[in-house]
């Protein structure tokens, strides 16, 4: 199993990164990239530790792999997938969303079906299998790119007025495909060793040129990141900024000079409906959204306990009010948990014998995040009130004699001293507040793709041919005699 150093020693590279106008030359060392890097190495050593039993013998390989990568093939399979995505979602507490076990989720499920890469005007699905053992082998942190720069949302590539803003084949030459263009959101992407590549937005059957699906290491000659601002290096200590200064996944756009993509790194060669059978013939979106939810469910529940921890502070928890407001975050956090557990019993085998999560069950939860999550920080932000304002600058304050005599006295509760509660309110404005707070609550909102999108998944999942015909039964047994 791969080990944390190892991991680090991979990231040192000759990838090309560009953040505050300046090349990264080794984000291991950078302040905006190093604290997540680190992370994830916390996330390698703990898959590789024998007490986490988070290994399996992989059946593609006959060798030991990392379980939050396995194609789930029982009931009993698909459990003990979810308790290793549970492993890792616990030691970040959920605030990683792009982590190797999300779009590894995606690559197991494009293993399991390699009869749809099959299927285009050229068969690639010896690359998905080939590319999935290397997974397996070499745990790799692999990321994505699959939406298009927001350059317009009223049209598809081929209609916009230059070409190649969306990342597509502009030649095609022995060696593989010469791709030009840019995609986006690619969060986690510097400090990952892979990034897929694709577009999971519809196109159109003009766009044929943009329908691609690719695999490429970070360190790719003409392939360059542009990373948003580093909340990471705005963190002034752990102490003021605990979750900023760990767990800060930055979110770059990925720019492709005429880069060669070797023919056995692609997926999808210029076929529009080869884009929709990756993801959804295959069971790879249904899968790597699993553990997204997974991910989503030990995310609440932090946030849930520091909700409780803030009544308990401020002894506010046995005024009717606040029990009720405490109340309807554990509603909230309970529908989502209780569907990834309803998608897991539901769960049954698809034709190839991979285990899925129910849809019905998992599309439903995913279509409530936009709304769930503001609702669960609105009633944090209730429950705080003016705590997370009247906070010192920094922990210099708590270090200064002149000042301490004074934080000790105005700034406690009882039985909980000054130290301990700016601690627990600091931690609480970046959950909720700071840029850390603002970047997640976008991003939870946005997770499935757009509102109607997210709806979108729940409605077509749901079985309302069911449902119709229930209503339509019961129309006729009465009429107007």
């Amino acid at each position: 199993m791969r080990k944390g150093d190892e991991y680090l020693a991979s990231l040192r590279d000759d990838r090309e990164i560009y953040l505050d106008g300046s090349l990264v030359p080794d984000v291991t060392g950078h302040p905006a990239f190093a604290p997540v890097a680190r992370t994830v190495a916390e996330l390698y050593d703990l898959a590789a530790d024998p007490l986490t039993d988070m290994t399996y013998v992989a059946p593609e390989t006959s060798r030991e792999a990392n379980r939050v990568f396995a194609i789930p093939r029982s009931r009993d399979e698909l459990a003990a997938r979810r308790h290793a995505i549970e492993i890792w979602a616990r030691h970040t507490h959920g605030w990683v969303g792009r982590g190797p076990d999300h779009v590894g989720a995606f690559l197991a499920g494009f293993a399991s079906c390699p009869g749809a890469f099959a299927a285009g005007p050229r068969d690639l699905a010896a690359n998905v299998s080939a590319h999935y053992r290397r997974l397996l082998d070499e745990s790799l942190f692999v990321t994505y790119a699959i939406i298009p720069p927001q350059f317009s949302r009223a049209g598809t590539a081929h209609g916009w007025d230059d070409e190649f803003i969306q990342v597509g084949v502009v030649a095609e030459r022995p060696a593989g495909l010469v791709v030009r263009g840019a995609q986006m959101l690619a969060t986690g992407a510097a400090v990952a060793d892979e990034i897929l590549v694709s577009c999971i937005k519809p196109l159109t059957d003009q766009d044929r040129d943009f329908a691609v699906s690719f695999l490429l290491p970070l360190a790719t000659d003409g392939m360059r990141l542009h990373c948003r601002r580093s909340y990471a290096t705005g963190a002034t200590s752990g102490y003021d900024y605990p979750l900023s200064s760990r767990y800060d996944e930055t979110d770059a756009l990925v720019v492709f000079d005429d880069v060669l993509v070797p023919w056995d790194r692609v997926f999808v060669d210029r076929d529009v409906a080869g884009l929709r059978r990756q993801f959804f013939d295959t069971g790879a979106h249904v899968l790597g959204n699993s553990q997204a939810q997974i991910r989503f469910v030990a995310k609440l529940r932090f946030i849930l306990g520091l909700a409780r921890k803030i009544a308990a502070v401020n002894e506010t928890d046995r005024i009717p009010g606040v029990q009720e407001k405490l109340g309807e975050l554990a509603s909230l956090a309970s529908v989502v948990e209780s569907a990834v557990l309803a998608a897991e019993y539901r769960a049954a085998p698809d034709g190839n014998g991979m285990w899925r999560p129910d849809p019905r069950a998992l599309y439903g939860a995913m279509g409530l995040q936009a709304e769930l999550y503001p609702r669960v920080l609105a009633i944090v932000r209730d429950l705080a009130g003016g705590g997370v304002l009247q906070l010192p600058a920094s922990v210099r304050d708590m270090a200064a004699p002149g000042i301490r005599g004074d934080l000790d006295r105005y700034v406690r509760s009882p039985g909980v001293a000054a130290e301990d509660r700016v601690k627990l309110f600091k931690l609480v404005w970046d959950a909720v507040g700071s840029e850390f707070a603002g970047r997640h609550h976008q991003y939870e909102m946005f997770y499935a793709g757009a509102p109607f999108v997210a709806k979108g998944y729940a409605y077509r999942n749901y079985g309302y041919e069911q449902a119709v015909a229930d209503v339509e039964e019961f129309l006729a047994s009465y009429s107007i005699d």
